[in-house]
């Protein structure tokens, strides 16, 4: 058993004035990005001393902010967040010079993705060799694709597809792989607290023939609402975790590989 010796903690007064819902660090581990209930966004820096401090904080919507992701850095400081308010935002920093003759981070919102009529449960950006797109799900069990075309403008997003699961949807995670051989894959949870049936995770893929995504898989064992998802890391792996009221591995093997 460990014991506190084996590890470092930091503690560290967020002001957010309510619930945190979810924490995210950026590709190089050095910056976090906070969201709550209390509506805000706040983005903090690991200074030379192992410190973290605030450098952003400002409201980012008009309710509960659930989920808030880091896009690649090869696409700059962008953000994307969502809520309870039924959209997803799209964020990006840009650094300005106060009257005070100092360098001010400033978080702009560049795009409101508005298409759910339900609460936003989750966004997350896809891996950086699909470009700059982004996925979310809904409460009306919805997922949607989003594109922006042109990386430079964050204004412009368009809506590839949107694919229904019938049953809420709370969580989402994208397949990190970029094999030749494997199609794009997204994993989506739901917190759909109806025991009595199984499929609770869903599979979809992306058919590059019909150019769009197809539900593949449903994976019947898991009755309990899921909480979580994530595929790991290592794209060679396609591995996917899930949480519910057990922790779940299942290996996937891509549907064009033999």
């Amino acid at each position: 058993m460990q014991s506190s010796k084996d590890y470092l903690a930091f503690k560290f007064d967020s002001d957010h004035q309510d619930l945190i819902h979810d924490v995210s660090y950026d590709f190089f581990g050095k910056r976090l990005a906070t969201c709550s209930s209390d509506q805000c966004v706040q983005v903090w820096d690991l200074d030379n001393e192992d410190n973290w401090q605030k450098c952003a904080s400002w409201k980012a919507h008009n309710a509960s902010v659930w989920k808030v992701n880091w896009a690649h850095p090869e696409f700059g400081q962008v953000l994307a967040t969502c809520s309870f308010d039924k959209t997803a935002s799209i964020w990006e920093e840009t650094v300005v010079e106060n009257p005070s003759n100092k360098l001010e981070h400033i978080w702009v919102n560049k795009a409101n993705l508005v298409e759910s009529r339900t609460s936003v449960k989750d966004v997350k950006f896809a891996p950086k060799h699909l470009g700059l797109q982004v996925a979310t799900c809904s409460a009306d069990g919805t997922i949607r694709i989003y594109e922006a075309p042109d990386p430079v403008n964050l204004t412009q997003w368009s809506m590839l597809q949107q694919v229904h699961c019938k049953i809420p949807c709370c969580c989402i995670s994208w397949n990190p792989s970029m094999y030749r051989y494997h199609s794009p894959m997204i994993a989506v949870g739901s917190d759909d607290t109806n025991t009595s049936a199984g499929g609770k995770v869903f599979i979809l893929e992306h058919n590059d023939t019909l150019r769009q995504w197809e539900k593949i898989l449903t994976i019947m064992i898991l009755t309990d609402p899921v909480s979580d998802i994530a595929f790991a890391p290592n794209p060679a792996f396609n591995v996917l975790a899930v949480a519910s009221k057990d922790l779940h591995i299942f290996h996937l093997k891509p549907s064009n590989e033999k």
